[in-house]
């Protein structure tokens, strides 16, 4: 939500042209934040704050590292292929088609972790890797953000999972991911935005 503040201008003062890079809105006031939980993935902060427009909040907000999502593309053929993972989500109680993806670790580059989990998930390596979105995942409560690359020159090789990640990989046509975005198969966000993306740049060529 944006808030828009009208203050009356001095007729005795001249405006100053803004600084570049500054930002026009009200900034949001932190006045205390205590961190109520601490685990291996992501911490819960408590915090009180003094929104824009003057709003006192209490606000349980999730922090996280950042994720990356990887969009390898496969143009060997005449149609573009995605590579696509099918693994069991106990937060959803079911299987979901997903993208390979997963988190930065603490200090690490986006790309060398979009690489690392491509490689670690799939066996999958890329010649050319390019960043195309970066989008808050649900922020009304959780301050991560996921970066999307564009992966292509494919060339595959042996995975490498965790422990505890039993992954089943396929490469579908563009076409096939995009009717299970619309039929609901697919039901993961940073897919269905990838899978929608690809589509409207292979349409707009």
């Amino acid at each position: 939500m944006f808030y828009i503040v009208l203050m009356p201008k001095s007729p005795r003062s001249k405006s100053k042209p803004a600084k570049p890079g500054a930002s026009s809105h009200p900034k949001a006031r932190l006045i205390s934040s205590r961190t109520v939980y601490r685990g291996p993935v992501f911490w819960v902060t408590t915090d009180e704050v003094q929104e824009p427009g003057g709003v006192h909040a209490r606000r349980d907000i999730i922090h996280h590292t950042g994720s990356v999502v990887v969009l390898a593309v496969d143009e060997s053929r005449s149609a573009p292929r995605v590579l696509l993972e099918r693994q069991y989500r106990h937060a959803a109680s079911d299987f979901l088609w997903e993208l390979p993806a997963g988190r930065i670790d603490p200090g690490e580059k986006a790309l060398h972790a979009a690489q690392r989990e491509l490689l670690e998930e799939t066996g999958y390596t890329a010649t050319h890797w390019r960043r195309i979105l970066n989008f808050y995942a649900s922020p009304g409560f959780v301050a991560e953000t996921m970066s999307v690359y564009l992966a292509t020159g494919l060339r595959a090789g042996p995975a490498q999972p965790e422990a505890d990640e039993v992954i089943h990989k396929r490469m579908l046509p563009l076409s096939a991911a995009l009717r299970m975005v619309l039929n609901g198969t697919i039901r993961d966000a940073k897919t269905i935005s990838s899978v929608l993306w690809l589509d409207h740049q292979i349409r707009g060529k």
